[in-house]
């Protein structure tokens, strides 16, 4: 990683600014339901901790749009850290203003300070330079623990780093680059990509930046569905994005003169209608009825696709194998995610619905690393800069 990171930098006394992703998931009641991504940055917090560092922490959750809203008040995570931390985390109401620069100089060494909700600010999406140069008012270093974020050029992850001395990257941020971009740079081989989701736009750079490093690309989801019109078969009321037809075909092409093989499902359970109760049946990629949709791989290619991961020593998983949020159809996705963590290979998922699959279907502790990023991951694996990334110092030592 030719970014400097936090280990690299003197901490004490200093106010640390760590831009964290606690974008976790609440139930109706205000109460977080998966801590995964609080969790995942403590060892940074921890560290500044222990060098005697003033730590300020940032985030955003959900989509509040620019407006204060209680919906997406991060007041929930302040108590959950405390817990985490076993020690007291104190909330600002705000991220930027008097009173926050108020509780910022009242801090010690060892102090810990959550700020409210970012995206409070429609500055923030904006890469606003008033409310980058707001946020870097009290902060002596710069730490981006969010990757989850670091595709996206805003003012917490992009802006903020135009004024401070240092910008570095977590442990997180760290292990999360060091991972993904290692083992797409020089993967030990059988290397195989496993594809999903609903749209093949979404996955075409990565299929370019993979075919001369992979042996093997399998997709699922219903962004199959393209492929398989793609070669001339009907495929029912499933979805296909018609306008990347030709892409489809240009891709099989490719792959097939870079010799990698290619797998498609053979077989999928399908329904009258996406409903609860739909009535559904195991059909042949061939035989989808008129009108029908395909929303989940079937039980033959479940045993195909597991039979090509036998022999890998790298897999990366990025999108599930169908519409696995509703029992009927999650079958397909579990089947994958156990073949996968069942693997000697070493294996990486993607963020996102992938992360959430593997959790669901109980697998997770065997997966050799789960990235906390969905968007931020993809794009990484289609070989672009993250500019969360791109705006961190340069390692020069």
């Amino acid at each position: 990683m030719d970014k400097k990171t936090i280990e690299k930098v003197d901490l004490k006394g200093k106010r640390v600014f760590i831009r964290a992703d606690f974008n976790v998931p609440l139930d109706e009641n205000g109460n977080i339901t998966d801590d995964t991504r609080i969790r995942s940055t403590l060892p940074t917090i921890n560290y500044a901790l222990d060098q005697g560092a003033k730590v300020i922490l940032a985030s955003h959750l959900g989509r509040p749009k620019g407006k204060p809203s209680s919906k997406y008040s991060l007041a929930p995570v302040a108590t959950r850290l405390s817990r985490l931390l076993s020690k007291e985390v104190s909330f600002a109401k705000d991220c930027i203003g008097p009173d926050v620069e108020h509780m910022v100089q009242g801090m010690r060494p060892g102090d810990v300070l959550l700020l409210e909700n970012l995206r409070f600010h429609s500055e923030e999406e904006k890469n606003d330079e008033a409310f980058s140069k707001a946020l870097a008012a009290f902060t002596d270093v710069y730490v981006n623990d969010a990757f989850g974020t670091a595709h996206r050029a805003h003012a917490s992850t992009y802006g903020i780093t135009k004024h401070v001395k240092y910008s570095v990257a977590g442990f997180l941020m760290k292990k999360e680059i060091t991972y993904l971009q290692k083992t797409v740079a020089n993967p030990v081989r059988p290397f195989v990509a496993i594809l999903g989701g609903a749209k093949v736009s979404g996955k075409i750079g990565v299929i370019e930046n993979l075919k001369d490093k992979c042996d093997k690309i399998i997709v699922g989801g219903a962004m199959a569905f393209t492929f398989i019109k793609a070669r001339g078969q009907e495929v029912g009321g499933s979805l296909v994005e018609t306008e990347m037809l030709p892409v489809a075909q240009k891709i099989r092409k490719s792959l097939r003169e870079s010799n990698v093989k290619f797998y498609l499902p053979v077989d999928f359970v399908v329904a009258e209608n996406m409903n609860d109760g739909a009535a559904t049946k195991i059909v042949t990629s061939q035989e989808i009825p008129q009108g029908w949709m395909g929303l989940d791989i079937g039980p033959a290619t479940s045993r195909l696709f597991a039979e090509a991961l036998q022999d890998a020593k790298t897999i990366i998983w990025n999108g599930p194998m169908g519409m696995f949020e509703k029992d009927a159809y999650s079958r397909g996705t579990f089947a994958i995610a156990r073949a996968v963590a069942d693997s000697f290979a070493t294996t990486i998922v993607g963020g996102g619905d992938t992360d959430v699959a593997v959790h669901n279907a109980g697998v997770s502790d065997s997966i050799t690393f789960i990235s906390t990023g969905g968007g931020a991951s993809l794009e990484l694996l289609e070989g672009k800069e993250l500019p969360g990334l791109a705006a961190l110092t340069d390692d020069k030592d």
